[in-house]
């Protein structure tokens, strides 16, 4: 493999067919992983999108793959490879591909006591929003809708 970037040569919403064949690093948290009768799958998100990682026992990944969880940040190196027939997700921009590891490294455990999954909802996400707003607040001591944390928040999550 040529030299790549410490993280990453492509996002995870980048890779599409054209990119079958090519050698790729991509990084990010890992969305879910699934266990299909030994076979892992793993769904790697960024900022930018999703790619569903392949592990299976003959890649050498494979042991690194069994350990990560949930929210756990992941360099990942590998294949791109066209997805099985049946198998294609026309959800994702990506969903016609998958990455068949070869590596895996961990860069950061996820937070443990994390009360709910991070990137369950919308819902969650404009309470997220809210609740760092209360908290700028209160360490400024301020009252609510006329501090600019609370102004600063998306219309729809202040709601």
């Amino acid at each position: 493999m040529a030299e790549l970037h410490r993280y990453r040569s492509h996002t995870c919403g980048a890779l599409r067919a054209s990119d079958i064949g090519n050698n790729v690093r991509l990084s990010g948290w890992v969305h879910r992983v699934r266990d299909h009768g030994g076979v892992l799958f793993i769904d790697l998100r960024d900022h930018y999108g999703i790619t569903q990682v392949v592990a299976d026992p003959d890649s050498p990944a494979f042991k690194n793959a069994e350990a990560v969880r949930s929210e756990w940040v992941i360099r990942i190196d590998g294949t791109v490879r066209k997805r099985p027939d049946g198998t294609t997700n026309a959800d994702l921009p990506t969903g016609e591909i998958e990455l068949f590891a070869t590596e895996i490294e961990v860069l950061s455990h996820g937070n443990r006591s994390c009360p709910f999954q991070c990137s369950v909802s919308r819902t969650i996400r404009k309470i997220c929003a809210c609740s760092i707003a209360s908290l700028i607040c209160a360490a400024r001591r301020c009252t609510g809708t006329s501090c600019s944390a609370w102004r600063s928040l998306p219309r729809s999550a202040s709601a």
